[in-house]
């Protein structure tokens, strides 16, 4: 993807422990949280990252942002190395790469107005002169977001869930960014209320031509909103790849599995449901070559000697297993298992 926007090159995280063991002194243990992750994104267009709890995804996106240091590999945002550049730099970049976070709750100080809140990223950049500019700029993005100017002067208190996430866009948005990263943006909102905001974040890229990670582990949410998906195990990408051909096709037995939990109505539902065996095995001892092999029902010998790596397997779509097309995952009893709907 030539025209990339944002690209990640062996993005590689690895959060270092001390512990304490019997008599040989300390010693260091490492999770590995996100491990050789490469992708990209273009402009205009939505990467769904997803996969389960503690698989590294919010990490993969602070990472992207320098919100946390990674421990190799690069962050290309326009060309420019982001991991490699220094304070001063590092400020002026940060106005075209924003994030809204998954706590609407959490995310908004208490202690501050609206109108505080949104106009903090626009003078840290020097984008407002004085205080009616100031005052001007923050009512133009609340009104944007679905918000009453006249409710800058509030605290979040005063607001409903789905209210406090529209505040989060609204400071994301302040300061013309062109890359987002939507950390589980609606999963702590009611069902109707995502919606709403889905709809808000679709209708922003189709205006201003933003570009979105967007991190969930919610595949109808997913389904809707993304252009393409990047499946994520043990952090490590495991299958990457346009919307459609990983919803209709996947290749890899992680992202088949994943895939077949989702909710779906009617009897079909539990027919195609695949249970994984096993527990997620733990950070700090990631199995041998794949690490999806301890729970995958096709694994072979090579699985535990190779780490397999993220292949091309069809037009556009990438994935990390042995067994994945152009050459069928063989099924128990000889048959290739049929891709999850």
């Amino acid at each position: 993807m030539s025209e990339a926007l944002l690209r990640v090159e062996g993005l590689t995280k690895l959060f270092g422990s001390r512990r304490r063991v019997g008599l040989f002194g300390p010693s260091r243990a490492g999770v590995r949280a996100v491990d050789d992750v490469n992708f990209a994104v273009a402009p205009g267009e939505t990467l769904a990252l997803v996969g389960e709890s503690g698989c590294g995804k919010s990490t993969t996106g602070r990472l992207l942002l320098r919100l946390i240091e990674p421990t190799s590999g690069r962050v290309l945002f326009r060309g420019r190395d982001i991991a490699s550049a220094g304070a001063r730099d590092m400020h002026a970049i940060r106005k075209h790469l924003q994030i809204i976070f998954q706590d609407p709750y959490g995310s908004l100080s208490p202690r501050r107005t609206v109108v505080d809140i949104v106009a903090e990223p626009l003078e840290a950049h020097g984008m407002v002169r004085n205080a009616a500019e100031r005052r001007e700029r923050v009512a133009g993005l609340l009104e944007r977001v679905g918000l009453s100017p006249d409710s800058m002067n509030r605290y979040p208190r005063e607001f409903s869930g789905g209210q406090r996430q529209r505040i989060g866009i609204a400071r994301a948005l302040g300061v013309g960014p062109a890359f987002i990263v939507a950390d589980e943006p609606v999963s702590a909102l009611d069902v109707s209320v995502q919606a709403q905001i889905v709809n808000l974040l679709q209708d922003l890229q189709e205006e201003q031509g933003l570009s979105y990670l967007f991190i969930s582990h919610d595949l109808r949410v997913v389904r809707h909103i993304a252009h393409r998906v990047a499946v994520m195990y043990l952090g490590r990408i495991v299958e990457e790849g346009p919307k459609e051909q990983i919803f209709t096709a996947p290749q890899h037995p992680y992202s088949q599995a994943l895939l077949s939990a989702a909710p779906e109505p009617g009897p079909a539902r539990a027919s195609r449901r695949i249970i994984l065996q096993g527990d997620v095995p733990s950070p700090t001892a990631i199995p041998s070559g794949c690490g999806f092999r301890t729970r995958c029902p096709l694994a072979q010998p090579v699985c535990a000697q190779e780490r397999p790596a993220l292949r091309e397997v069809a037009p556009g779509q990438r994935a990390a297993c042995h067994f994945a097309a152009p050459n069928p995952i063989p099924a128990p009893g000889g048959r290739a298992p049929q891709a999850a709907a």
